[in-house]
């Protein structure tokens, strides 16, 4: 049987190196993150003239405008997470364990092509990118890796950019197989030199949603006040965090409905309804600072699945943490302000069926590699 494998190519611009890679998603577990695995094919007169070549993973944090960095000033922080010198290589080839995907490929490309294998730190964040404005050019904010291969004296070296070649990649994470508890909550209010109480009671169907889903919040009014409900608006709120600054947290609504369907809610008198939410990018397109999954060139984008964390201190300074939250409120009019619940949830995207399905076709011998030319 034939098995097609994709196989993502890139070279520097003046053809003497290019970099392989067997896919361009890393999938973080929590646990651990994949490895990344790849060959990087020389140029013959680099190996006759035993040029040094060096490759480097590097995470990128564009936090401001590029069309804003004036005066030398520069919104943008680079942290090397590996480095490693690949030609004279350092260590011998017969020390190193070689992935599937390597071995077919130093097969196919010969004696020049030199394997490489990088590790994300425990604490690397995920690839994000912040929604651009209509009116605004250039790197958008947000956090991007990429594998940056090129040739120096040292890995201090500032690349010239003929003899260097940068392949961009993400780290992302996908949802978890089960359920959690499912959210509900109950908020109660009292009014000055008024009896009784009011009570909003707010249910989820389910804690976790996969991009496009619709969400059902169940809403329960119980109205022991001498108060009247004139109406309820149901909201979906994208938490942004940046890590690195102090107050870099920030709210934008991705969808809301009002209902006045069952108002107004009278003194003694009780509601229970469904109201339907579904968070998308389509409506949003034009919104600034709306957080999306890294992008690769060619790509529309989706909204940011939820960051998921081990604990919630560990946070990486060059980070973006992105939440997920349904809010209600109950309007009492002028004088009698509002009450409000909020509920978080998780929205991300399921691991696809198709990477269980190579993982049993690479198992048979007959393989057919297809070369993709990226240009990103």
């Amino acid at each position: 049987m034939v098995v097609n494998f994709k196989v993502f190519k890139k070279c520097s611009p003046n053809g003497k190196l290019a970099i392989y890679l067997g896919k361009r998603d890393f999938i973080d577990y929590l646990s651990g993150v994949e490895p990344i695995d790849g060959v990087v094919l020389l140029d013959q007169g680099y190996v006759d003239t035993q040029r040094r070549v060096w490759i480097q993973l590097v995470c990128s944090f564009r936090y401001g405008r590029e069309e804003d960095e004036v005066m030398g000033l520069n919104f943008q922080k680079e942290l090397y997470l590996a480095s490693e010198q690949l030609f004279p290589p350092v260590a011998r080839k017969s020390e190193r364990n070689f992935t599937k995907l390597q071995e077919r490929l130093l097969r196919k490309l010969g004696p020049n092509a030199v394997p490489f294998t990088f590790e994300f730190p425990a604490t690397s964040p995920s690839s994000v990118t912040l929604q651009p404005g209509p009116d605004e050019h250039g790197e958008p904010c947000g956090v991007t890796y990429m594998i940056k291969v090129f040739a120096g004296e040292s890995e201090t070296d500032i690349s010239h950019k003929r003899s260097s070649v940068a392949m961009g990649i993400r780290k992302i994470q996908y949802a978890p197989t089960k359920q959690g508890r499912q959210p509900c909550t109950v908020v109660r209010k009292d009014f000055l030199l008024s009896p009784g109480e009011l009570e909003l009671e707010v249910t989820l169907d389910k804690q976790l949603y996969h991009h496009g889903e619709r969400i059902a919040v169940s809403v329960a009014v119980r109205n022991s006040s001498n108060k009247v409900v004139k109406k309820i608006k149901a909201l979906v709120q994208q938490g942004i965090d940046v890590v690195i600054f102090q107050n870099g947290q920030f709210r934008t609504v991705i969808d809301a409905v009002e209902s006045q369907d069952g108002c107004p809610i009278n003194p003694g008198s009780n509601l229970q309804k469904v109201l339907y939410l579904q968070p998308q990018i389509e409506p949003n397109r034009a919104r600034r600072g709306i957080a999306l999954d890294g992008l690769l060139k060619g790509e529309a984008g989706e909204l940011a699945s939820s960051t998921l964390l081990t604990s919630p201190d560990v946070r990486d300074t060059f980070g973006i943490v992105v939440s997920y939250a349904v809010k209600v409120k109950l309007y009492l009019g002028a004088l009698g302000g509002e009450l409000s619940a909020e509920l978080p949830f998780i929205l991300m995207r399921p691991k696809p069926a198709t990477d269980r399905l190579k993982a049993s076709l690479s198992r048979r011998r007959s393989i057919v590699i297809i070369f993709y030319l990226d240009q990103f």
